[in-house]
């Protein structure tokens, strides 16, 4: 998948312009930067939500505009930032949902879609939740419940916009853990993060974002540093080695006012 030289807007206002990327088969990306610098925006034109006012999207060497709906759905899956899920729906027929670009006039409900969606709720720890409404449960429960109807249409390539948002610490690295093990499996991977740290941990490609624009891209060690992190995000840091991995870890520091700049001394 690549994006050729896009500008995407909303309402007249730009929010991307002409911008090239390119995700590599079989790698984790992941996508980072400071509030409405066009992170969620660039993964809607991924996705094809979002058509581009200018460039393109390919997919599998071929415009993803010119390809039908249901070939986009079996290739990729999408978590959108704000999902809604229909009122009354349960757990279980909202993860059944997933598995409708498997479905036509020949192929209908199969027990390869029950394994699917089973395996789904099990990864995600949401099993136990299937016979409930989607709309009693909480909200990390509920993002737990969409990243299930997500792997369960089985696509090669999943796109994820802040997908441990809602989630507590330990729930948000179990499921960091579970797509860093559909990416050793050969799942290619694209998130949209907030946390730095996870973004350092796991991804194997970094696209660093500002004002609509890649500022860097590459490895996690060559664009976690503290220049960077301060030039994207503006924030005092320093960056440190991750004892478990061994990767750059960000340690923002505290800024007191009227205080020297706190970065200054962590420099010389």
């Amino acid at each position: 998948m690549a994006a050729e030289s896009i500008t995407l807007a909303y309402d007249g206002a730009e929010i991307v312009r002409d911008l090239s990327v390119r995700i590599e088969p079989g790698s984790f990306t992941v996508i980072i930067g400071p509030n409405a610098c066009g992170k969620s925006t660039l993964l809607r034109g991924l996705s094809r939500l979002l058509p581009p006012r200018a460039g393109r999207v390919v997919l599998d060497g071929r415009a993803i505009s010119q390809l039908p709906a249901k070939t986009v759905a079996r290739r990729l899956g999408l978590l959108p930032q704000s999902a809604i899920a229909p009122q009354g729906i349960t757990v279980r027929e909202l993860v059944a949902r997933g598995r409708y670009p498997h479905q036509n006039l020949l192929r209908q409900w199969s027990d390869a879609d029950d394994a699917a969606v089973a395996d789904a709720l099990e990864a995600t720890g949401t099993t136990g939740l299937a016979t409930r409404t989607v709309d009693a449960l909480s909200g990390g429960q509920r993002q737990r419940v969409w990243v299930a109807m997500v792997l369960a249409q089985e696509t090669e390539l999943l796109l994820l916009d802040e997908p441990t948002t809602f989630l507590d610490v330990a729930h948000q690295v179990e499921l960091m853990e579970l797509f860093a093990e559909l990416n050793e499996r050969g799942r290619t991977i694209v998130a949209v993060l907030h946390d730095l740290n996870h973004a350092a941990r796991y991804a194997s490609h970094i696209v660093a974002m500002r004002d609509g624009r890649i500022l860097a891209e590459g490895p996690p060690a060559e664009v976690i540093t503290s220049e960077r992190v301060r030039e994207v995000f503006g924030l005092a840091n320093v960056v440190v080695e991750d004892p478990v991995t061994g990767g750059p870890l960000v340690v923002p520091l505290r800024a007191r006012r009227g205080a020297a700049d706190p970065a200054a001394g962590a420099r010389s």
